[in-house]
């Protein structure tokens, strides 16, 4: 991809990369992926960045003068330019005030951060815009990862924007809405017959053999810097009505993470001088980071949820996700597939937005910490619609209930309306 391709040029402003496990710290260009010393299943990277310069550099000024999209970011991402195919609306996506719903789950106030609305339909855009542009940064050819929907969604989309081939390893299990969007984008789709971790596994070994660019979460330190941005606009769109506590689907623990790095950034550059508390959702069942963070033990996640997006028994950022929201002084919960489904007719019906099932996980999770009391009935609460309904009709019809079936007769109308 020749330099000629890119366009909006930014300073780098990433200084090292340091290991969560071990604390080791490397030069960008001295590593890619992992910590060599302690290996890709423990060896995550976060990206640390001379944060004295962005403080000279980035202003409220220049966030309101900036795009409508993550790239206003520009300073606190780890790229030197965009490449000008992703140039379609990612980020800056609405916050939603949702009263009757936060009646309804016993908060005072709920809003809504609605990421269905970015391009693909779902928050893992803003961490696939990031891994084209570094891939293309890096010379890569081709750009693969391994999902359970929207992150292969996502990337198909980007890489078609950025005429990148796109190589996408998905389970067997995948939503056929899912499924046809990755086909439509263009993506070469391999659907492996095992779990997630397998699909994950067979991408890392075909990304070593075939020199493509590796757009695996976690594994891939960058990817959370795009996720980051939903934390940025958070803080940036509540900044002078901050919330008590923000409330977000988990299955891996990058989103998570990405979320709490960038409210800490902004408080960093002192563009906020609030804090907020974090709470993770997870699926009954499926719930192996609450586990960690409630016992220090992972325990069995053998279990299963309909909501295909956080069903993660093998997560690869926990120690991230963890620390996250210990640090917020938050916590975690689970919610079963039926919890679910009630959120997700909820949130239809009194917010007018169509959640898919990990979304409105977010949801149902507040309205169970308010009525355990973890959160208080007076908070503000944001909530993270992290993905668009249309991606799993399946799942939608097994909440929304079944139509009224009728006759062309108006009497049959009047008897079903009294009714």
């Amino acid at each position: 991809m020749s330099p000629s391709s890119m366009s909006a040029q930014f300073v780098s402003y990433v200084r090292q990369l340091r290991c969560v496990n071990c604390g080791a710290v490397y030069l960008p260009e001295k590593v890619s992926y992992t910590c060599p010393s302690c290996g890709p299943d423990v060896g995550i990277l976060d990206v640390e960045y001379d944060m004295d310069a962005v403080a000279r550099d980035l202003a409220i000024s220049d966030l309101l003068d900036g795009p409508q999209n993550h790239w206003r970011y520009g300073p606190l991402l780890p790229v030197t330019a965009h490449h000008i195919g992703v140039h379609w609306p990612i980020g800056w996506t609405p916050m939603v005030d949702a009263p009757l719903l936060a009646k309804l789950c016993g908060v005072k106030r709920l809003r809504l951060k609605d990421d269905s609305r970015n391009a693909s339909g779902s928050f893992k855009d803003r961490a696939s815009s990031i891994g084209v542009v570094r891939a293309a940064e890096s010379g890569a050819k081709a750009i693969a990862c391994a999902s359970t929907g929207n992150a292969a969604v996502s990337l198909a989309a980007c890489s078609a924007m950025a005429s990148m081939p796109a190589y996408i390893f998905v389970s067997q299990r995948i939503p056929e809405g899912k499924l046809a969007q990755l086909l439509i984008y263009g993506a070469t789709v391999f659907r492996v017959n095992g779990s997630y971790d397998d699909a994950y596994k067979l991408c890392a070994a075909a990304c070593e053999a075939f020199g493509w660019y590796n757009r695996n979460c976690a594994y891939n330190p960058y990817l959370v810097e795009g996720k980051k941005t939903g934390g940025l606009e958070i803080a940036e769109q509540c900044m002078t009505d901050p919330p008590d506590w923000v409330a977000m689907s988990v299955g891996d623990g990058c989103s998570i993470a990405g979320v709490a790095k960038g409210l800490k950034q902004m408080a960093e550059l002192e563009l906020i001088d609030w804090s907020t508390r974090l709470l993770g959702v997870q699926a009954a069942g499926v719930a192996p980071i609450q586990a960690i963070f409630e016992t220090g033990e992972m325990g069995n996640a053998s279990g299963d949820t309909f909501a295909d997006s956080i069903n993660c028994p093998v997560p690869r950022n926990i120690k991230k996700a963890v620390s996250a929201v210990r640090d917020s002084e938050g916590a975690y919960n689970s919610v079963t597939d039926d919890e679910i489904r009630w959120a997700m007719r909820e949130v239809g019906r009194l917010a007018g937005i169509f959640a898919e099932p990990a979304a409105a996980a977010a949801v149902a999770g507040v309205a169970k910490a308010a009525r355990d009391g973890v959160i208080d009935s007076k908070a503000s609460v944001v909530a993270y619609i992290s993905g668009n309904g249309l991606k799993d009709t399946p799942a939608a019809i097994s909440a929304a209930g079944a139509p009224i079936d009728i006759s062309p007769n108006l009497d049959e109308v009047k008897r079903a309306v009294k009714s």
